[in-house]
């Protein structure tokens, strides 16, 4: 086997590793891991209200198109492994499905909140997938620290070229909070207890590899 077959297949089987074990990643105490869901499945019946008029979309298909919902936590690892495949797919889909993020910022996580704080301040001026992609590719710059990140945060605004003034006000400001707390319930209102969480047209998937992943989204293509 030449090289490059090499890396992809090692790439692909990391992949199928990371999405297999998604649902066992950050999961709420609440929740009994003993157990875990991992086969494919798009018959749960819709949950209510996953995407919102005002949800934040990655990318946009036309009317129609299949919808994949990301609940997210920007300092969860297994959010990170996921960012890699999730734009994968962005690539592969691109015009056929319609890509939407929202905010779950986990408690046992210190600067969960301030990391969606600063990415939805970045959003008001435009920048929200630069600042998504910087979150994640940084993650390990930042994550898992007991102390606010808030200040490192801003130095991101600043590479990015936003207006401080109102990336502060953003930030400090109750709207945008409230902003991020409105996903986080509909999160949980949607059965949400951990992250990443996938929904595909309203319906809660848990895969066990890649393969299956991208089959339930063909499946809904058709």
């Amino acid at each position: 086997m030449k090289k490059p077959a090499v890396a992809i297949a090692l790439v692909a089987v990391l992949v199928a590793a990371v999405v297999g074990s998604l649902s066992l990643l950050n999961r709420s105490p609440k929740q009994s891991t003993g157990t875990s869901t991992s086969t494919a499945s798009s018959k749960a019946p819709p949950s209510a209200d996953v995407v919102a008029t005002d949800s934040h979309r990655l990318q946009k298909s036309p009317d129609g198109s299949p919808v994949l919902v990301e609940f997210l936590d920007f300092e969860c690892e297994g959010c990170r492994e996921a960012y890699s495949f999730v734009e994968q797919l962005r690539e592969d889909y691109k015009g056929k499905v319609t890509f939407v993020i929202r905010y779950f910022p986990m408690p046992g996580h210190r600067n969960a909140m301030n990391a969606a704080l600063a990415v939805e301040a970045a959003a008001q001026q435009g920048k929200l997938q630069q600042m998504y992609s910087t979150m994640y590719e940084r993650q390990a710059q930042w994550g898992e620290k007991q102390t606010s990140q808030a200040a490192v945060f801003r130095g991101y605004a600043k590479e990015l070229g936003l207006d401080m003034a109102a990336y502060d006000k953003a930030v400090a400001g109750p709207s945008t909070k409230a902003r991020v707390q409105k996903d986080r319930q509909a999160g949980v209102k949607a059965g949400v207890d951990g992250t990443p969480t996938f929904f595909l047209d309203g319906r809660r998937v848990s895969v066990d590899s890649t393969e299956a992943f991208r089959s339930l989204i063909d499946d809904a293509l058709k």
